[in-house]
């Protein structure tokens, strides 16, 4: 079991932070395409989900699988959406997902007054500690492939 990658938008579709370890495929296109792709496929994706459900969903939509990955997706009241693409032997990991947002990027980004809200995250810190903390979960691997 491994992760592929992490994505972190605000409300309006910023991409505030991605990483990536276990990305085999590359999409191709540049970055900033990829990051409107992606925004633009989870509000679709969203909005299906909360026309197309026959029970009022109180979560939304948590996750979906293709044929080679599982994408897990987690959203805050204030709009921050947290993606990650893992194979599809992970389960649900929306704590971990929420852990990533609350632990790391409150405490580290929003709280840091040195960090500006709505941009691309720079600090050092946030990304050494995302990456220790991605790689200490049992699911990720180091010898993916």
């Amino acid at each position: 079991m491994t992760v592929h990658n992490l994505y972190l938008f605000d409300r309006n579709g910023v991409c505030l932070h991605y990483s990536e370890w276990h990305r085999k495929k590359q999409a191709g296109i540049p970055k900033e395409e990829e990051f409107k792709l992606m925004y633009g496929m989870l509000f679709s994706i969203r909005s299906f989900v909360s026309k197309m459900s026959p029970l009022d969903m109180k979560d939304g939509f948590l996750a979906f699988q293709t044929s080679r990955y599982k994408l897990h997706y987690y959203e805050t009241p204030t709009g921050i959406k947290v993606v990650m693409n893992t194979d599809l032997g992970v389960g649900p990991i929306r704590d971990v997902l929420h852990h990533i947002y609350s632990a790391l990027y409150v405490e580290l980004v929003v709280k840091n007054p040195l960090c500006p809200l709505g941009q691309t995250v720079q600090s050092e810190l946030f990304r050494s500690r995302l990456d220790s903390y991605i790689r200490s979960l049992p699911f990720f691997s180091a010898r993916a492939g």
